[in-house]
């Protein structure tokens, strides 16, 4: 990936060597530690997430301006600003460039449809962290939490793609984090919350289709996110496509059950089978248009 001199962003927070772990609240990100669930119906949520997309289509968007709460229905406890980071290493260096590239993109497709791109902040921590979600530990993996709108990165979990899930490489690390703006985008869209809104009516049994149509929605966005960046700043090279299809595949949830316990489960799914995760990736990176991440219209994943 070409990212060297690359602008940096001001919205990182470093928190890296704070806290004690406890327990996370309702969160979206990556899959580390294995779901629980059978899966269930899908119910009227594709229509409410399809509803989120027309904001991109400039198809009654007033629909969405009636449902504000945020997902969990989670405030940020605080208000203060973006810290800059006090390490500078050449990994925190790339993080920062990779967000001012999210940043960038999603700030021109959100002007395309004359909507204002509010953008996240990315907290960097290390061994455990306190969010508006509640606290997480790094064992949990990166996440994003929509109470305050950030995304949470302990950078040892790109050591952890690296080696323990055979997924090194640049393109590989910066799909993680576009994955996890894909949850902010949703949130803006309000597609997260009527998700939510919708999950709080189901049991946990049936609400984990909708997590996976979710997860994947936000593996299409970040297809769509690498298609425009590419097209805008030349950022691709030689492989970095294949990088980020291996770390899809890496942390599908058949794969990680089949790492942990030898078995496969499918209806206990919450993020999607490495093939599914492939699949919506490539969607969003063949066609770069919001439009196409329409993992709620369809019955084929």
């Amino acid at each position: 990936m070409r990212w060297r001199g690359g602008r940096r962003s001001d919205n990182i927070e470093d928190r890296r060597g704070q806290g004690r772990p406890r327990r996370l609240g309702r969160r979206r990100g990556l899959p580390i530690r294995l779901p629980s669930g059978r899966g269930g119906k899908l119910g009227i949520v594709g229509i409410l997430a399809i509803v989120g997309i027309s904001l991109f289509l400039g198809i009654d968007p007033t629909i969405l301006l009636q449902g504000g709460s945020q997902q969990g229905g989670m405030q940020s406890s605080t208000q203060s600003g973006p810290i800059r980071t006090t390490v500078d290493d050449e990994l925190t260096q790339f993080v920062s460039v990779v967000l001012a590239d999210t940043e960038d993109t999603w700030q021109v497709l959100f002007e395309n449809a004359n909507k204002h791109y509010r953008e996240p902040t990315l907290v960097l921590f290390s061994g455990s962290v306190q969010s508006a979600c509640g606290y997480a530990q790094s064992a949990m993996g990166p996440f994003y939490c929509p109470g305050d709108q950030k995304v949470y990165l302990d950078l040892t979990f790109f050591e952890e793609l690296r080696s323990r899930f055979d997924a090194p490489g640049d393109f590989a690390q910066a799909y993680v984090i576009a994955h996890e703006v894909g949850h902010h985008v949703q949130t803006l869209l309000g597609i997260s919350q009527k998700v939510n809104e919708q999950r709080s009516h189901l049991s946990d049994v049936e609400g984990n289709k909708l997590s996976v149509r979710l997860e994947l929605q936000a593996d299409c966005l970040a297809g769509v996110w690498a298609y425009n960046a590419d097209r805008s700043r030349n950022i691709l090279e030689a492989g970095d496509i294949e990088e980020a299809l291996n770390a899809a595949t890496a942390i599908g949830d058949d794969r990680l059950q089949k790492r942990a316990t030898g078995m496969v489960v499918p209806d206990s799914f919450t993020h999607g089978s490495s093939k599914q995760r492939v699949r919506w990736f490539m969607v969003g990176f063949e066609n770069g248009n919001v439009s196409k991440c329409d993992t709620f219209g369809t019955d084929d994943l």
